[in-house]
């Protein structure tokens, strides 16, 4: 059930499958303004919000509260009918956690794993996941492959599976990082092993629908990776998953897992982490470690899915703050480098220090940019010229980077920095 959905006999199936009054209270006011997993909405990193501020004050905006005893790790939160999710490491164990969006306080955690040692001073131990809040069930990927579902109301466990166990997964160096994606009655997750590349489950059961297994020859090179999130793509009237895997970006039949396609040269060897961008039969993806970003044409014919590089540039060289696609133009990290491009020809329309390297999201008009060192700031998005109209540095900072991606929703701005979550009003006349 989407958790937009209001009605009578929509609110009497989630009663009698045990879920409280104030949770039902809480999906019916919640509206267009959630960002209920990873990269919002439509997993694009795009806000459809407006009515908020155009610039900041000296010092940045608002600080309405601050939540303490999150955890370790490196988890973007999810915004979903009145509450805030997100994962982290405690100790022994590895949690997940539910916060009031209204006042930052806890509301429930839940143990879904041994706490692992994995990252350490490749930018610290911890969950990298974003749930993903779908009705009354929210999903997560722990850092060593624990794909769990959990009841949002109090965070009862549901089911669980492990990647490595289950399906001959390895944990990669930095862990787990996957944010599952949630499409019709399916959860699709990635846990890259012999015995399954990508996977499909049943999201009430977690039954196995279907699992991909990559041609002979391609299993080794294109398992693993475990960085990227997948999507959802329509191409030739068939839907599809895309997802960025450890050689390179493949697409599969939604029906049945069947493998499609592949698309190889925005991959590096070390680690493929941002989210692929797709729009009008053509997909974008990019990754760092000197490498670059390309787009292609996807041909679906009689003879199956073709790929056909419109274009690759050294000039989108992503490591993991992910690129946005607005209107004609695609922005994001460079390295160290804000940039802006053409989305259609991959020209350079302006490159700028900004904040210095970090992650981006859009909304009304301005891209919240944050840098892995702390600082924050709001951008014009435009590609006529870099625009900045304010920026702020983050209090309480870590000693690690500051990987999790800035959130937007209701008018509020989130910053997740390892045991704390930040939430400042970004409301025009708030």
């Amino acid at each position: 059930m989407n958790h937009r959905t209001s009605g009578i006999l929509s609110a009497a199936a989630l009663m009698l499958a045990g879920v409280s009054l104030t949770v039902l209270t809480a999906f019916a006011q919640s509206g267009g303004n959630d960002w209920p997993q990873w990269r919002g909405p439509n997993r694009d990193g795009v806000s459809k919000e407006t009515g908020l501020l155009k610039s900041w004050p000296a010092g940045g905006p608002k600080l309405l509260w601050k939540a303490t005893g999150l955890g370790e790790g490196h988890s973007t939160p999810s915004v979903a009918a009145g509450r805030i999710y997100g994962m982290g490491l405690r100790g022994d164990d590895e949690v997940v956690w539910a916060l009031d969006a209204a006042t930052g306080k806890m509301l429930w955690s839940t143990r879904i794993a041994a706490g692992g040692t994995l990252g350490g001073s490749q930018g610290g131990y911890g969950s990298r996941s974003t749930p993903t809040i779908d009705g009354d069930r929210a999903y997560v990927v722990g850092v060593q492959g624990e794909l769990a579902c959990l009841q949002v109301s109090d965070g009862k466990l549901l089911w669980q599976k492990n990647f490595v166990r289950e399906f001959g997964g390895r944990v990669p160096s930095w862990g787990y990082s996957e944010s599952p994606l949630v499409d019709g009655n399916k959860v699709i997750a990635t846990p890259g092993g012999s015995q399954g590349t990508i996977v499909a489950f049943n999201k009430l059961s977690g039954d196995v629908v279907w699992k991909t297994l990559l041609p002979e020859g391609d299993a080794e090179k294109y398992r693993g990776g475990g960085y990227a999130s997948p999507i959802v793509a329509t191409v030739g009237g068939q839907r599809q998953y895309v997802q960025f895997l450890g050689g390179g970006v493949v697409g599969v039949a939604a029906q049945d897992g069947r493998f499609l396609w592949r698309y190889t040269s925005p991959a590096n060897r070390t680690a493929n982490i941002p989210t692929p961008i797709f729009r009008d039969n053509a997909v974008f993806a990019a990754s760092g470690y000197n490498t670059g970003g390309g787009l292609a044409k996807l041909v679906a014919g009689a003879g199956g899915t073709t790929v056909q590089e419109v274009y690759f540039t050294r000039q989108m060289q992503n490591h993991h703050g992910g690129v946005i696609l607005v209107g004609d133009y695609l922005y994001g990290f460079d390295g160290s480098n804000l940039t802006c491009l053409n989305f259609q020809t991959g020209e350079p329309a302006w490159s700028n220090r900004s904040v210095g390297k970090g992650s981006l999201v859009y909304a009304d008009g301005m891209l919240y940019a944050r840098s892995e060192q702390g600082t924050v700031g709001l951008v014009e998005a435009t590609p006529t010229a870099y625009v900045e109209k304010g920026r702020f540095e983050q209090p309480e900072r870590s000693k690690a980077p500051s990987w999790p991606h800035p959130v937007v929703a209701n008018g509020r701005l989130y910053l997740h920095d390892q045991d704390i979550l930040l939430c400042y009003d970004v409301k025009a006349g708030g």
